[in-house]
């Protein structure tokens, strides 16, 4: 009986991290790979790439899947294996490809292009920031008897 339950519960396992290995592949902001590509990638074969995605799985190594996730940049080591990190880290990205602009920054580092995605929205934050900033020096004095912003400050 417990034989069996262990049995279905590395089942189980096995078609999730199948599942999620085929949805990163598909979806991650600098995809959508092959096989081929994401294993090259990931100095990996695409021969156990492709016996992970499958029905049935495969017995892959904890080496193999952080070789994966670090070549798509995911730092979270539990992505393949913890459903909650998946979703999270998927919902990171996502808001990161939100902010790839047209002639964005290269791809050929897994990590650049996230941080130089962040470096721009902060660029673009201080920037709003910065005017904001003006617009206020620029407002008309208040009406007599009210405190100016130096008032404010005191």
């Amino acid at each position: 009986m417990l034989q069996q339950e262990g049995d279905e519960r590395i089942h189980r396992v096995k078609a999730d991290v199948a599942r999620r290995l085929r949805y990163v592949r598909q979806h991650h902001p600098e995809g959508p790979f092959t096989l081929a590509g994401l294993a090259e990638r990931a100095g990996v074969s695409k021969r156990t790439l492709s016996q992970a995605e499958s029905a049935d799985g495969c017995n892959l190594t904890l080496e193999t899947l952080l070789k994966v996730s670090h070549s798509l940049g995911i730092s979270r080591d539990g992505y393949f294996l913890d459903e909650q990190v998946f979703e999270q880290v998927n919902s990171e990205l996502a808001a990161l490809d939100t902010l790839d602009a047209p002639g964005g920054p290269s791809k050929a580092s897994p990590v650049a292009a996230p941080v130089d995605r962040l470096s721009g929205l902060i660029g673009e934050i201080l920037a709003s920031a910065a005017q904001a900033q003006s617009a206020l020096r620029d407002l008309p004095a208040p009406p007599h008897g009210l405190p100016d912003r130096d008032d404010e400050r005191r």
